[in-house]
C-alpha cells in the first residue's frame, strides 16, 4: 500500500505564525490572552493554554500588565480602540493575507458600492471583515445571493477559506443583479493549493483520510471536496479516531490531506496509524 500526503496539507503560513506567535509571546511575558481560540483545534488550544495562552470573553478579563494577541482571523477596530484605550499590549497576529482583504474592502467602501462577503455566517473571519465597512452583506450560498434585489455598483470579497465552486456560483448569480460588479478573488493561495491538491488525490487514491476538526470550517470543507470525488473519504481529528475496517479490501494508495488548523504532530501520528493499519514500511510521497 502506498501512502501520498498533499503538500500543502495543515498549518497554513498565517495559523503557524500566529501560533508560534503566541508561544513566543507566552514564554516572554509567562501568559498571553485571546479573545477566542487562536485555531479550531482541540489539541492546539489545549496545548496553548498548558503553555499560558488564555482564552478570555472581553479585553476586561485582561489582567494588568498582560498582552492580548489578535488572531490571525482578524479583529475589529472597535476592538484596537478599545485595547488601545486601556493601555494593553498588543500582539498583532492578524494574517497579511486577512489584512489585503480589509484593505480591499474599505476600497470598495469609498468607491460608493454596495458591499458583500462570501462567507460563513458568523466566522470569525467574517466578522472581521465585515466591521471593517458600514452596512455590508454576509451571504454563504447561491440561494441567499438569489434573494438580493438589483443594484448599481457592488463590491464583493470571499473569506479568505471558501471553496472556489461556491464562490464561483454566487458570482454567476450577482452578475445577473449587479451593472457594475466588482470582485476581488480573496481565496488564500494556501485554501486554492490545498483544494486542488485534495481534489486530485481523492481521484488518484482507493481511499482519501482528512485530519481536521470538526468545528474546522476549512477541514470540513476539504471532506466535502474529497467526497464529491470518491466516497472512501474520512475525516478524523487524531489516529485514534481511524477505523481498521476503512482499509479492508483493495485499497493500493491511501491519500492524506489536512485542514490549516491542523498541526505537524496530528499529521504525522495519522500518517504512522495507515502505515501501521496497512503494514507500510516505504516512506510516503508527497503529492505537489
Amino acid at each position: 500500500m502506498k501512502i501520498i500526503v498533499a503538500k500543502d496539507a495543515g498549518y497554513c503560513f498565517g495559523v503557524r505564525d500566529a501560533v508560534n506567535l503566541a508561544y513566543d509571546t507566552a514564554r516572554k511575558h509567562g501568559e498571553v490572552y485571546m479573545l477566542g481560540h487562536i485555531v479550531h483545534n482541540e489539541k492546539v488550544v489545549s496545548d496553548l493554554e498548558e503553555a499560558g495562552a488564555r482564552v478570555v470573553d472581553s479585553l476586561d478579563d485582561v489582567p494588568a500588565g498582560k498582552p492580548v494577541l489578535f488572531r490571525a482571523h482578524g479583529t475589529t477596530p472597535a476592538l484596537w480602540q478599545q485595547a488601545r484605550e486601556k493601555g494593553i499590549h498588543i500582539v498583532d497576529a492578524t494574517c497579511p493575507l486577512v489584512t489585503e482583504i480589509h484593505e480591499e474592502f474599505r476600497k470598495m467602501e469609498a468607491e460608493g458600492r454596495h458591499l458583500i462577503i462570501i462567507g460563513d455566517h458568523g466566522h470569525d473571519e467574517v466578522v472581521g471583515i465585515a466591521s471593517q465597512v458600514q452596512h455590508p452583506i454576509v451571504i454563504s450560498t447561491v440561494g441567499e445571493a438569489r434573494e438580493l434585489g438589483r443594484m448599481k455598483k457592488a463590491g464583493v470579497v470571499s473569506q479568505s477559506t471558501q471553496m472556489i465552486e461556491n464562490v464561483q456560483a454566487i458570482i454567476a448569480e450577482l452578475m445577473t443583479k449587479v451593472f457594475d460588479l466588482k470582485f476581488v478573488n480573496t481565496i488564500c493561495f494556501p485554501t486554492r493549493r490545498n483544494h486542488e491538491q485534495i481534489k486530485q488525490l481523492a481521484e488518484q487514491c482507493d481511499v482519501m483520510i482528512v485530519i481536521g476538526s470538526f468545528t474546522s470550517a476549512n477541514s470540513k470543507r476539504l471532506t466535502q471536496l474529497a467526497l464529491e470525488r470518491n466516497p472512501r473519504s474520512y475525516q478524523v481529528a487524531s489516529a485514534e479516531e481511524m477505523n481498521p475496517a476503512w482499509f479492508e479490501g483493495e485499497v493500493d494508495t491511501v491519500g492524506i490531506s489536512a485542514g490549516a488548523s491542523t498541526p505537524d504532530d496530528i499529521i504525522q501520528s495519522v500518517i504512522d496509524r495507515v502505515k501501521a493499519l496497512g503494514q507500510v514500511t516505504e516512506k510516503e510521497a508527497v503529492y505537489e
